[in-house]
């Protein structure tokens, strides 16, 4: 079976009734984790988006105190890991300061981590890449916006 494009879907839930939408929307739920959290996102935290930002940071902290850290290895692919995570999280909210704040948080909880990262290039590269990507999203904000995030970036660049 072919999916159809978002346009016909579109146009086939504009026929169904509030009783049929909010069916499709609980059997939809029911497949994927991701469909769960994006439903309770909309639902929940959409209208509170500060609070959905300490409830993502507060995540990736745990994440970050959960790392084995026996070996470089590991910690790269809890790193990349975390990382996937927050994109995720920052996919849902598709608020641009969102996602400038959780990526600044996950770069300062990467450069704060024991140890550090400076011992691998892998995981150095990574977060140069991230303050990069992170540089790129600002530019689209606010000037005001710009001045703070960029203070921040500075910060973590040194």
């Amino acid at each position: 079976m072919k999916a159809v494009s978002v346009t016909v879907i579109r146009k086939e839930l504009q026929h169904k009734s509030n009783e049929e939408l909010a069916e499709l929307c609980l059997r939809l739920s029911r497949f994927k984790k991701e469909n769960k959290e994006l439903l309770t996102y909309l639902l929940f935290e959409a209208d509170h988006e500060e609070g959905y930002i300490e409830t993502v940071k507060a995540e990736i902290d745990e994440q970050f105190s959960d790392i084995n850290t026996d070996s470089y290895y590991y910690i790269k692919k809890s790193v990349r890991k975390i990382l996937r995570n927050t994109r995720k999280y920052i996919r849902y909210s598709l608020n641009k300061e969102t996602e400038v704040v959780l990526l600044l948080h996950f770069c300062s909880s990467l450069k704060r981590m024991s140890p550090s990262i400076k011992g691998s290039m892998a995981l150095t590269n990574l977060y140069h890449r991230t303050l990069d990507n992170i540089r790129k999203k600002v530019a689209l904000l606010h000037e005001d916006l710009q001045y703070d995030y960029g203070m921040e970036i500075e910060d973590l660049g040194r």
